[in-house]
């Protein structure tokens, strides 16, 4: 018995250790109430859906997209889900935010809105998907997905980032400025999609501007850091601005207007391929999406496929779980699926090419 003993005190050692990182872990880490939250795309969909969620959690919302008349009615909608209803404020933006000059007027219109202080969580959210075969799509089709997927994401973290990281001319330099207050973290995130994680027939004028949105967040990501090490230097009172955190969310299929105008133009290869799919509503995405958020964690995936699809495809991006074990262990068994999954995917497509012909605008190849 006395042999055991270093052996039992290394294992209530570690079962304590990890009984404080299962509470450190469990701690909400995207507190909201209170906070002026900046949303795009939310006058329906996903961003109506997520606007309602930040309401019911106490979060004053400014909503951003093009028709006026849809955005009117998401405000009241959203409104109607307040925690304080007498204490919230809402508000919306018209804007194109395609253009980079409409995305630092959003968040200027904002700034000033919110009493002069910028908001402190910004999603962008905004973004579409006209699936088509690549050879049936035209270059200005792929050109726009790309600008609204890709660059108009691109443009709302480049200003957002400028307006909360850049020092004024008056930051002291020297490093004497010592925070008496660690601040909650500013939230920049961005919504990608699955379809970024994993070739699908018919979706090539939409996953490279999904793809590329994942790879932005992974660098951004890695560049605040700079920012968040020294925070110190960016701010001439006692108190150190907000550390920023970035995240992405890549959702699966989700019933919404925006869905039912994908599937008229998506290939019937593509409804083949996506057979089973796991279909969210977008109460249902948001709420998964904000239970990441909470965790902390900065890849967020929406239902199990997704999840499936994530590990497989982490490459540099942070492992989820305690320590990332929890991810590094499904990433195996998913990567053993991979073996199976992939080649049953494209057989899919063949015997689909081989029984119906590509039944394409661009290429009139039909199997006799």
């Amino acid at each position: 018995m006395e042999s055991l003993r270093p052996y039992l005190l290394s294992l209530v050692l570690l079962i304590a250790t990890a009984v404080l990182l299962m509470g450190f872990f469990s701690k909400n880490k995207f507190v909201v109430e209170g906070r002026t939250v900046l949303l795009t795309g939310g006058s329906q969909g996903m961003g109506r859906g997520l606007a309602k969620l930040f309401a019911q959690k106490g979060a004053n919302v400014v909503i951003v997209a093009r028709d006026v008349k849809k955005l009117e009615a998401a405000v009241e909608y959203i409104q109607s889900s307040a925690k304080s209803p007498q204490t919230q404020r809402f508000h919306f933006i018209s804007a194109d935010l395609t253009s980079s000059s409409e995305n630092e007027r959003i968040v200027k219109e904002v700034t000033e809105w919110n009493n002069g202080n910028p908001p402190d969580i910004v999603w962008a959210n905004a973004g579409y998907s006209k699936p088509q075969l690549f050879l049936d799509a035209s270059i200005e089709s792929m050109r726009n997905q790309m600008e609204t997927n890709f660059w108009a994401a691109t443009y709302l973290a480049h200003t957002t980032l400028r307006t909360w990281l850049t020092p004024s001319a008056s930051s002291p330099k020297d490093g004497s400025a010592v925070p008496t207050k660690e601040p909650l973290p500013r939230h920049f995130i961005m919504t990608s999609s699955v379809a970024a994680l994993c070739g699908i027939a018919g979706y090539a004028p939409y996953s490279p501007g999904k793809a590329a949105l994942r790879s932005l967040a992974d660098t951004l990501r890695s560049e605040v850091q700079l920012y968040n090490g020294s925070r110190h230097y960016l701010s001439s009172s006692s108190v150190s601005p907000p550390p920023v955190k970035i995240h992405i969310v890549l959702p699966g299929t989700i019933t919404s207007p925006g869905y039912v105008e994908e599937n008229k133009t998506k290939h019937p290869v593509t409804h083949v391929l996506e057979e089973g799919d796991l279909v969210q509503t977008e109460d249902e995405v948001a709420a998964a999406a904000f239970k990441g958020l909470e965790a902390g964690n900065y890849m967020i995936t929406t239902q199990f496929l997704g999840h499936a699809m994530r590990v497989g495809m982490l490459g540099g991006s942070p492992r989820g779980g305690v320590f990332g074990i929890r991810d590094l262990l499904f990433g195996w068994v998913i990567g053993v699926a991979w073996l199976f999954i992939s080649p049953d995917m494209e057989r899919k497509v063949w015997r689909w090419g081989r029984k119906n012909g590509v039944q394409s605008g661009a290429v009139k190849t039909y199997s006799k």
